[in-house]
């Protein structure tokens, strides 16, 4: 995570940065799209907004790499100074139901003034992440319908 000194803007290091950075990906294909790779980025969008490594406030949400299914709240202290104290990680479990996942994320997010804004896309990246842990279902097969297609399928099992 980026350090910066409070005498310093956040303004002032994203002018800087914005065109060069380690999170930027640029895409030539695609109209030259930008993407970034910050993990304080909620949206993978290369933007001041979701710029996580130049705001003061920031939040992300991982993939918890210990437990097979949850999920590892990351949010920025106060202590820029200190970069051992800057990140705060809340975890997760994946036993513990989606809602209430959602309702902690919401939590620490809108209810504790940290940035509201962000709150819709963290619930989201949390959502997917939960979703991509589900194992997959087998497809059911299809049933034969019809007059016809019955007849057919017992002239197939002759």
């Amino acid at each position: 995570m980026s350090h910066h000194s409070p005498q310093v803007s956040a303004d002032l290091i994203w002018e800087v940065s914005r065109s060069q950075n380690a999170f930027l990906v640029k895409r030539a294909q695609s109209g030259g799209i930008r993407f970034s790779r910050d993990p304080f980025n909620l949206v993978n969008i290369h933007s001041r907004k979701h710029a996580g490594f130049v705001n003061d406030k920031a939040i992300g949400v991982v993939e918890n790499k210990d437990e097979k299914k949850g999920l590892t709240l990351i949010t920025k202290s106060k202590s820029t100074q200190k970069p051992a104290k800057g990140v705060v990680k809340t975890g997760l479990s994946g036993s513990k139901s989606t809602r209430k996942t959602y309702k902690t994320i919401a939590s620490n997010t809108t209810k504790s003034g940290y940035r509201s804004d962000l709150r819709a896309e963290a619930i989201a990246r949390a959502s997917a992440i939960r979703k991509s842990q589900r194992p997959v279902k087998a497809s059911p097969e299809s049933k034969v319908r019809g007059a016809k297609a019955k007849k057919a399928a017992a002239e197939k099992e002759e």
